[in-house]
């Protein structure tokens, strides 16, 4: 017995040897620039958002943090790199609500699990959707598009950025609640869909507030409501679709994320800086002209979020008979 105590203590001090380099490692983040994976295009709303917070947030963390947009597969590419990414803290993902709680219904073999291969950080922005209008529809109200519709079932169409996309699903959820049947016409893209209903080739459509409100104050395009449960910003006056239609609502949101297996301590200070750089006035201004609303809320709010909305949008494909990709 006398040997064990020498014995335990130096198997005592070989744990705490090899537990320095760690713990070094852990105070020492960030010791390099990070990186946000953005899973489409520059120039679309994910990457705007994440060029805002990385840019204020970079001022925080005293590092670089800078955008790879890795797009394609509806952003399945990008949202895969990120999720097989070394959970170090030094790789991000920008997700949204396609990725995260579409995609999972609409392809059968997904590249990743968004509960599983993520650890949320915090939800950074929502934003509803506008239902719009060729202006030679006669209807200047929910209720006047759903009478119509009623009226001329399956005449009148909307068009979509793609089979699946939010303003698809978005559409889906009218024809459901509403219990009307208007005709889907997908486009491959935003700006082709929007130009569809501006040339009077389909009736309606809903489009996200940065493409929509120069047209819609132009006169090429009018506004009927809104898809959130809140006052817009951008038209306090205008009405959202739940006030005619209970229960709907389609929020087209953005969170930041990290791979899962990223260190506590580091999610903490990631979160602490990304919803600092959100309530930035010059960060917050930037979005909400874009008719972003800011969010900004805890891991634990974040994660149980995206469970809740991946499981209704499970439900909205599956009721619509989308098939799976």
């Amino acid at each position: 017995m006398k040997h064990r105590v020498p014995e335990i203590g130096v198997a005592l001090a070989a744990l705490a040897i090899g537990a320095w380099p760690a713990a070094v490692q852990a105070q020492a983040w960030p010791a390099r620039p990070l990186r946000i994976v953005v899973p489409f295009a520059p120039g679309g709303s994910t990457d705007i958002v994440a060029r805002a917070l990385g840019a204020r947030a970079s001022e925080g963390l005293g590092q670089t943090v800078t955008i790879e947009n890795r797009a394609g597969a509806g952003g399945n590419i990008g949202a895969e790199a990120a999720a097989r990414a070394a959970p170090d803290g030094y790789t991000l993902f920008m997700g949204h609500v396609g990725t995260l709680a579409i995609n999972p219904a609409l392809y059968r073999k997904l590249p990743y699990d968004p509960i599983r291969d993520f650890a949320p950080i915090t939800l950074a922005i929502a934003s509803p959707l506008m239902l719009v209008v060729h202006p030679s529809l006669p209807a200047k109200g929910l209720k006047d598009v759903l009478a119509l519709a009623r009226s001329r079932p399956g005449q009148l169409t909307y068009s979509s950025a793609g089979s699946g996309s939010a303003s698809h699903l978005a559409g889906a959820l009218l024809d459901s609640l509403g219990k009307v049947d208007v005709l889907h016409v997908p486009y491959k893209g935003t700006g082709p869909a929007t130009m569809a209903v501006v040339g009077g080739e389909v009736s309606m459509m809903f489009s996200g507030q940065g493409t929509s409100w120069p047209l819609v104050n132009s006169g090429k395009l009018r506004a009927i409501a809104h898809t959130g449960s809140k006052p817009i910003p951008n038209a306090p006056k205008l009405a959202s679709m739940n006030e005619s239609l209970a229960g709907y609502e389609v929020i087209n949101w953005h969170g930041v994320l990290a791979p899962a297996g990223t260190a506590g301590e580091i999610i903490r200070r990631l979160h602490a800086e990304f919803v600092k750089a959100l309530g930035s006035p010059e960060v917050r201004s930037r979005l909400t002209e874009d008719g972003f609303q800011v969010v900004g809320n805890t891991p634990d709010e974040f994660a149980r979020f995206i469970a809740s909305e991946k499981d209704k949008w499970a439900k909205v494909i599956a009721g619509a008979k989308i098939p799976q990709e």
